[in-house]
């Protein structure tokens, strides 16, 4: 049996304008037009109508990208460490807005050894470790019993 809009509409429980938006995106099976008139075939009864995506395609917020972290040698601080036989920690890591000063770094991850003589980071490096990954911290204290590495 084929039917109108109207009266598809009825059966379906819906508005003639949502069944004609659902008629021209396509979703009705069967549907055809004629001159402006649609025609529905009833299958057991009822409309088929098929099942529809669900709202735009996602754009997912991109995330922050991870902070890089810089790890380099204070030459400051070694000859301050010198001139006055201290024993500062001179190796520097730097992420975000954090620096933190160290006798043994270790970097778990890949890494990279960047030499920029003519473009120095803000606080004159031109020889750093550029790294993604998180970076470990080991002897930070002012007493140099350093762990050994195996």
């Amino acid at each position: 049996m084929i039917v109108g809009t109207t009266e598809a509409a009825r059966i379906l429980k819906i508005s003639t304008a949502r069944l004609r938006v659902l008629l021209s995106a396509g979703r009705v099976e069967g549907a055809y037009k004629t001159g402006k008139m649609w025609l529905i075939p009833l299958v057991e009864g009822e409309p088929t109508i098929k099942r529809g995506t669900r709202g735009p395609a996602p754009r997912w917020r991109n995330l922050k990208k991870p902070a890089k972290t810089i790890v380099h040698v204070n030459s400051q601080r070694i000859r301050q460490n010198q001139k006055h036989q201290e024993q500062l920690p001179v190796i520097t890591v730097k992420t975000r807005n954090t620096n933190t000063y160290g006798h043994i770094v270790e970097i778990p991850g890949g890494c990279r050894v960047v030499y920029s003589p003519d473009k120095p980071l803000r606080c004159g490096a031109r020889v750093w470790i550029e790294t993604l990954h998180e970076v470990k911290v080991i002897c930070k204290s002012k007493s140099l019993d350093l762990p050994t590495l195996l």
